[in-house]
């Protein structure tokens, strides 16, 4: 889950950026900007061409998206603006630690195409709400339904809004309000045109030119080490901070310890990307089980870059212009302005607006898909397939319209970050453990899972309330009891997985033949062991990814 403080990037960014002062753009960059910004305007247009798009088409792409396309889309969906921004501030203040939110996602990916992806294919389900519903009920199906559609609209796209719009603020100058309308025109244009395909074909578009940028930036700073006297990879960690190309640590004094990493980074990850609908949507779009499999170890293979090419430049920084950057947050704008000549510039502006665009994107269409297919699709079955689409549409206008109101606030919050970060890791152990028990045992009913979640957003909206200074005065469990937020949201999730088991105990359990399809038996364990046929085998694929994450593990470890 491309975290940095938090799942996007970290820190107190947003603060310390709109602080920053303006960085010159020369002409021909924004050229190179403004022609970005044409292209995805007209792939937008175009993709609204088609003389007919049902419900099915808008959604989820008419199923037809092949692996390439979700690895991609998987990839750009989760790297936002401050996620860029926030991963070479981190690298810069604390070193390669924070890519252990990178290399740590690619474990999750894994799972979500060997365990989850399966399940998911199967059923034909449309929406992660659909398949609780399935597997538990409807109770649950509303309650997680609500939980997706909240997290989208405050967190994957209000504070996107604001974060890319005081990086144009910093670049331009341009009235942060200006920027939001701006992006949230563009964005909307073509996730409301073109729907899920529409929003896949431009964030695999994207992709190239996140990499391609971050790729620039990061060669182009490599070679002025030279110029400081640094010319091996000894003579680099002599000149950095302890342990800053140190992967994992040990100790009080780690800001991230190993095992908070191991324990604590699944929990959030399964949530975000086993069980978000704004990220799992493209999974739900495959053409075929491979595909739906494929796609997201594609993703996987994706996730190992974003250390080397934004975490890195920070590292790289450090060596290079630590006496002018004042402030961590600083550090991919003063990248920018001394490294990159004009022309690049502009391809790296370019790829901060991909960034922002895409999580939007995601969610807006993730929004619309919940509300259509969760809410007005339930409430009256017999509605039109035209009906469900213009609600999915006219949803993601109501939402963007939210979001454009609420981003503004964000500049208000002192340490906004911080708080999503402990958010977060609050409300990610109740949906995990709804998702594992749920796939992993028979045991629970809808019942069991909605009192699961609703015990787990309790238990974790106390843990909050102890642990946030504007309401406990201090941090009570992370300084008080040395608990920092990722080992919080293990505990919250063993708690939420023994609930789960207890009240099962008291409960009847659903028919197994309505839930075999739904839960792991034998038969599914006895297909890891037969016999590979193609090279399209997701196993195949899976055993390389583990072996470069290992050895990436034993070099930087």
């Amino acid at each position: 889950m491309g975290m940095g403080k938090d799942l996007y990037g970290g820190g107190d960014t947003l603060i310390t950026l709109a602080e920053m002062k303006d960085i010159s753009i020369p002409a021909f960059d924004l050229v190179i900007i403004l022609a970005y910004l044409l292209i995805i305007i007209i792939i937008g247009i175009l993709s609204a061409q088609r003389k007919r798009i049902s419900s099915e088409g808008f959604f989820l792409a008419g199923r037809s998206l092949n692996w390439a396309m979700i690895g991609a889309a998987l990839f750009a969906a989760n790297i936002s603006t401050i996620h860029m921004v926030g991963l070479a501030a981190n690298g810069f203040k604390d070193g390669i630690v924070w890519g252990n939110f990178e290399w740590m996602a690619t474990f999750l990916l894994i799972i979500l195409a060997l365990f989850f992806a399966p399940f998911y294919f199967k059923n034909k389900v449309s929406t992660l709400p659909q398949f609780l519903e399935k597997r538990y009920g409807p109770n649950a199906r509303s309650f997680f339904a609500f939980i997706v559609i909240i997290t989208a609209l405050f967190s994957h796209i209000g504070v996107s809004l604001y974060a890319g719009a005081v990086v144009l603020k910093t670049f331009f100058g341009i009235d942060i309000m200006v920027s939001i309308l701006v992006i949230s025109f563009i964005t909307t244009l073509y996730s409301i045109l073109g729907g899920l395909r529409a929003i896949v074909v431009i964030e695999s578009f994207q992709s190239l030119i996140l990499i391609g940028g971050a790729a620039l930036l990061t060669i182009l700073s490599f070679s002025l080490l030279p110029d400081k006297g640094i010319h091996s990879m000894a003579e680099l960690r002599a000149v950095l901070r302890p342990n800053q190309l140190d992967i994992l640590q040990t100790g009080n004094t780690s800001i991230l310890p190993w095992y908070a990493i191991l324990l604590g980074y699944p929990v959030l990850g399964i949530y975000y990307w086993c069980a978000d609908q704004t990220i799992v949507q493209k999974v739900l779009g495959a053409k075929t089980m491979a595909d739906a499999q494929n796609g997201p170890l594609f993703a996987g293979f994706l996730k190992i870059l974003p250390v080397f090419i934004m975490v890195f430049p920070g590292i790289l920084a450090y060596a290079l212009f630590s006496d002018k950057i004042a402030d961590p947050n600083d550090t991919l704008m003063v990248l920018i302005s001394n490294v990159l000549p004009s022309g690049l510039m502009g391809l790296m502006t370019a790829a901060l607006l991909a960034a922002l665009m895409s999580t939007i994107s995601a969610a807006l269409n993730s929004v619309g898909t919940l509300v259509s297919l969760d809410i007005v699709k339930r409430i009256r079955p017999s509605t039109p397939d035209k009906i469900v689409l213009r609600a999915g549409r006219i949803t993601s206008l109501v939402v963007i319209i939210l979001a454009i109101s609420w981003s503004p606030w964000i500049g208000r919050f002192e340490s906004i970050f911080d708080a999503i970060s402990i958010v977060l890791s609050m409300l990610s152990p109740p949906v995990a453990s709804v998702f594992v028990m749920g796939i992993l045992s028979r045991r629970g009913n809808d019942r069991v899972a909605l009192s699961t979640m609703i015990f787990g957003l309790a238990a974790g909206a106390m843990v909050f309330c102890l642990d946030f200074d504007p309401i406990s005065g201090s941090k009570l469990i992370t300084d008080g009891l040395g608990i920092p937020f990722l080992m919080q949201a293990w505990w919250l999730f063993v708690f939420c997985i023994a609930f789960y088991l207890i009240s099962s105990f008291y409960s009847k359990p659903r028919p197994l033949e309505e839930i075999q399809n739904l839960i792991f038996t034998k038969e599914h364990f006895q297909g890891f062991r037969s016999r590979i046929n193609s090279i399209k085998d997701p196993r195949i694929w899976t055993g390389i990814l583990l072996i470069i994450m290992i050895l990436l593990y034993v070099y930087f470890g």
